[in-house]
C-alpha cells in the first residue's frame, strides 16, 4: 500500500509540534486555476500543500503573469509572514488540483511563538524559496525554452505524485512568459526524443533521466539547496 502524502514541513517538526500544528489546520482541497493570494494583498490563510501544488506568480501591468516558483508537499505558501510580513509578494495559485492543509494566520503566528522548531523550519525553508525565485530569474533570462520547459516538467512532477499531468500549451506559454507557438516547438522537440508525450493538453513523463539530462543545470541547483538545508527530503531538526 502507498503511504500517505504528509506535508515535508510540519512532518518534520518534533512530534509535540508537529501534533499541536496539526490541530490548528484543516484539510481543503486545491482546485486548479484557484487564485489563493493576490500580490499586495494580506494573507488570510497560509497553506501546506499535500497532493495539490501552488504556483508563485508575478504580475507586471500590460504583461501575461510569469511564474516564478512552485510549492508542492515539500513547502508552505504564506512562510514570509515568519518575516512579520502581512501582505503576500506574489500571486499564489492552483497549478495542480490536489488537496493540502489550511491554517488562518493567527494560528500560524501562534505557532510561531511557541513553537522554535516550527520557527527554524519556516525560517530554512525562506532560504530555499529565496533562492528557487533568484534561480528561476536567471533560469529566464539565460537559457533557451526547451531546456526552460524541461526544468519547469521536472519540477511539476515531482509535486504531481505521478507521471502524467495536465497542461495546455496557453498555460504553459504563460507559465514560462513565452509565446504558444515556442512551447509547441520545445514540447513537440521533446517528445521526438521520447522524454515526454504530450497530446491535448495532457503530458506523460517517459524518461525522467532523458528529461534531467535535457533540463538546464537550475533544476539540479534548486533540488541540491532543498536537500543541503533540509536533508533527505524532511527538515533537519
Amino acid at each position: 500500500m502507498t503511504p500517505p502524502v504528509t506535508n515535508r514541513l510540519i512532518g518534520g517538526l518534533p512530534a509535540r509540534d508537529h501534533a499541536r500544528a496539526l490541530e490548528h489546520c484543516e484539510s481543503v482541497d486545491l482546485v486548479f486555476g484557484t487564485i489563493l493570494c493576490e500580490p499586495g494583498q494580506p494573507f488570510r490563510y497560509v497553506y501546506f500543500p499535500l497532493t495539490g501544488f501552488i504556483s508563485l506568480v508575478a504580475t507586471v501591468s500590460g504583461h501575461k503573469p510569469l511564474e516564478m516558483g512552485l510549492i508542492g508537499n515539500e513547502g508552505m505558501l504564506g512562510a514570509t509572514l515568519a518575516l512579520g510580513v502581512r501582505n503576500s509578494p506574489q500571486r499564489g495559485v492552483v497549478q495542480g488540483s490536489g488537496t493540502a492543509l489550511r491554517m488562518t494566520v493567527a494560528h500560524l503566528r501562534a505557532e510561531l511563538r511557541d513553537s522554535a522548531a516550527l520557527r527554524r523550519t519556516l525560517d530554512r525553508y525562506l532560504y530555499v524559496l529565496m533562492a528557487q525565485l533568484s534561480q528561476t530569474a536567471a533560469c529566464t533570462r539565460f537559457h533557451a525554452i526547451e531546456a526552460r520547459l524541461a526544468r519547469w516538467l521536472l519540477m511539476t512532477h515531482d509535486r504531481a505524485h505521478g507521471d502524467h499531468f495536465g497542461l495546455t500549451h496557453d498555460f504553459l506559454a504563460d507559465m514560462l512568459g513565452v509565446r504558444r507557438s515556442a512551447v509547441t516547438i520545445a514540447a513537440g522537440a521533446l517528445q521526438r526524443r521520447k522524454l515526454i508525450s504530450y497530446s491535448r493538453g495532457r503530458i506523460v513523463i517517459l524518461d525522467r533521466k532523458g528529461l534531467e539530462a535535457a533540463s538546464c543545470e537550475c533544476y539540479r541547483a534548486v533540488v541540491d539547496d532543498y536537500s543541503n538545508i533540509f536533508g533527505n527530503g524532511a527538515p533537519v531538526q
